[in-house]
């Protein structure tokens, strides 16, 4: 069995080993195992069981992880996409008034376009004529946006009614804690301890733990039944004229969320050979896409590719059986709830900032002289984080890039996919 695993997922010819992979696997599964509480808990404001849909999330996100695992061989964990599971609750069901069937079968629609643009060259295409300093400040921004995460979590940012932002209290032991997970991991890697990252994430949680900052529950529970939601689709009540701007935002917002977040993965991950051209994308494109069909069936928001993914790179996880071992913990959790949710948010605090300092290396690639290529990139840089949203920060990198090579006489250096993208982008700030 063991020989399989290495010649299938060609664990030699990738410089790892199962239980690189194993560790790997574990850290990703750790960083966004808060999925399963979190995505539950907006489904049930939509009137969604709350039991039946932590079921359905850890099953949605392990059939998206096998699936980007066996097929596509990327170290790349998948979930419902935080975000767009707000947009589904608050937006969609709450203020436009549509039922969560409805707002299901938008999803599905919007999936079923989404696997139709991967399975033709168009997503291929897009994604691979996107300007180099472009996809740089991407990973960098990205980078930036699970940093900003983690500093929220852990309480060490907070928000401020009036400068929106400002340190936390620090008068709470949570942002130190966080602080020191990120000390430990730091440390550890620097002096290249193997799993420097899930050491730093179990040593917050056990200091957590000895000082009742989290409530132990026991070991394992009971599944809920998933019959509530399961199926759940109303195609007769999706068909009119207003549901078409539904479909297009989780359209739109899905597929640029996807493409920096695979972009950005695999650059860490050493996916990209010296033409810049990108291993496998064709199938993680299409692994990612038939996952949000799939996680419809058992009421969730679009599935998507998990920027935490990066801190399973960093911790050496480099084909798809770090991908399968993060599928085979989400089953594990539908069992032991109650030990998943021991890790407290500012346990994880610390891999995902020491991830974004990492991942903002990358800009020492950038063309530093050259102005028209520097500004767009550090708009997208800056603007991932600071609009809380992956594709508007892309979009609006994109925008000011066509916009500055156009203005400043460089016009023959955009790319008909590069005009394209931003021209997508605009139509969805006006008209979305």
């Amino acid at each position: 069995m063991k020989e399989v695993l290495i010649d299938y997922f060609k664990l030699e010819a990738k410089e790892t080993s199962l239980k690189r992979e194993l560790l790997a696997g574990a850290t990703t599964f750790i960083t966004m195992v808060y999925i399963i509480f979190v995505n539950p808990s907006m489904m049930a404001e939509a009137g969604m069981d709350y039991g039946a849909s932590f079921v359905g999330t850890c099953l949605a996100a392990a059939f998206a992880c096998f699936a980007m695992g066996i097929f596509a061989n990327w170290p790349v964990g998948l979930a419902p996409g935080m975000g767009l599971n707000a947009f589904f609750t608050y937006t969609v069901v709450g203020e436009m008034g549509y039922s969560w069937q409805i707002a299901l079968t938008a999803v599905f629609i919007a999936g079923v376009i989404f696997l139709l643009i991967s399975v033709t060259p168009l997503r291929r295409w897009i994604l691979e004529s996107i300007p180099l300093s472009l996809r740089i400040s991407m990973g960098a921004g990205v980078g930036l946006f699970i940093g900003f995460i983690g500093l929220k979590s852990s309480g060490i940012i907070i928000s401020n009614p009036v400068n929106y932002l400002s340190l936390g209290d620090l008068t709470k032991p949570e942002p130190y804690l966080g602080i020191f997970g990120f000390l430990i991991i730091t440390i550890l890697s620097i002096r290249k301890i193997p799993g420097s990252i899930i050491l730093g994430i179990l040593a917050i949680t056990l200091i957590s733990i000895l000082t009742n900052r989290v409530e132990f529950s026991g070991f394992v529970s009971v599944p809920p039944s998933i019959a509530p939601i399961l199926f759940e689709l109303d195609f007769h009540g999706a068909f009119n004229v207003g549901i078409v701007s539904v479909v297009l935002t989780f359209l739109f917002v899905n597929l640029f969320d996807t493409a920096g977040t695979l972009l950005a993965v695999a650059t860490t991950a050493n996916l990209v050979d010296e033409r810049g051209k990108i291993e496998n994308l064709d199938r993680a494109l299409k692994a990612d896409s038939t996952s949000s069909i799939v996680g419809t069936f058992v009421g969730c928001a679009p599935v998507t590719s998990y920027v935490e993914s990066s801190a399973g790179v960093s911790a050496g996880g480099r084909t798809g059986l770090t991908a399968v071992f993060v599928g085979m913990f989400f089953c594990l959790a539908i069992f032991v709830s109650p030990l998943a949710g021991i890790v407290p948010p500012y346990a994880t605090a610390g891999a995902l900032i020491y991830v974004a300092m990492i991942m903002l290396s990358g800009l020492e690639k950038l063309d530093w002289s050259d102005q028209s290529e520097l500004i767009p990139a550090l708009i997208t840089v800056l603007m991932i984080p600071l609009s809380f949203s992956i594709a508007d920060g892309i979009a609006l990198g994109f925008m000011s890039y066509v916009v500055i090579k156009v203005c400043t006489g460089q016009r023959k250096q955009v790319t008909n996919a590069a005009w394209f993208v931003a021209c997508l982008f605009a139509l969805r700030f006006v008209f979305i």
